[in-house]
């Protein structure tokens, strides 16, 4: 059967190597190498013109850097085609501790910079809202305001402190969010505060304003 005539390194690692090509595949070629005498010994799922049999071109494994711990990368390689691939190799030793055969893993990183790519796209500067269109939607301005807000401080509106709230509010009082009748449960709605709590700080935050210093 061809299974006998297989190197025994070969099929020790092959349901390893055939897993990550599988689970990887098909943009990842798994490389198993002889470091005796620098060969392939197998390739699952090639990328380029290379077989079993061809040269390896290793370089010597005991220049390596031994806090690595037989395990290098991930590293970048690049095709002749210009695909970038990130990298993968270990040194796999015998029982007696010397080196057995290396195995490599190449990742096409082509189609993870083309999913970048478009999600940069999306996570390009949005332009200025047209205000004419949400003059009037008022509940669309609460919202907006809240968020901002929530953005800007990284705070949720659950952990809002008090001195969140007066700051929200003022910009509402400000877009004349109060002018409109039925307001307040809206936006304590969207602080998850009562409606109490609302009227007592919009009061607190109007009390300078109605102050009259010269008296």
């Amino acid at each position: 059967m061809e299974t006998e005539n297989r190197d025994p390194r070969v099929q020790r690692w092959d349901p390893v190597c055939r897993a990550v090509a599988l689970l990887l595949g098909p943009y990842a070629e798994v490389v198993l190498h002889d470091p005796r005498t620098d060969r392939v010994l197998e390739i699952w799922n090639p990328m380029t013109s290379r077989s079993a049999g061809d040269p390896s071109m290793l370089g010597e494994l005991d220049a390596l850097d031994p806090s690595a711990r037989d395990v290098f990368g991930p590293y970048e390689k690049l095709l002749a085609d210009g695909r970038r691939l990130s990298s993968v190799s270990a040194v796999l030793r015998d029982a007696d501790g010397e080196p057995s055969a290396v195995l490599c893993i190449n990742l096409d990183r082509t189609p993870l910079e083309r999913a970048a790519a478009v999600l940069s796209a999306f996570g390009a500067p949005a332009e200025p809202r047209p205000e004419p269109l949400f003059d009037q939607d008022w509940s669309e301005r609460v919202r907006h305001i809240v968020g901002g807000h929530v953005r800007e401080t990284g705070r949720p509106v659950e952990r809002m402190t008090r001195q969140d709230r007066l700051a929200v509010l003022g910009l509402m009082d400000e877009a004349g969010v109060f002018a409109v009748r039925r307001a307040a449960p809206v936006v304590a709605e969207a602080l998850q505060v009562s409606r109490s709590t609302v009227y007592g700080l919009l009061a607190e935050l109007r009390t300078p304003r109605t102050e009259d210093p010269s008296r």
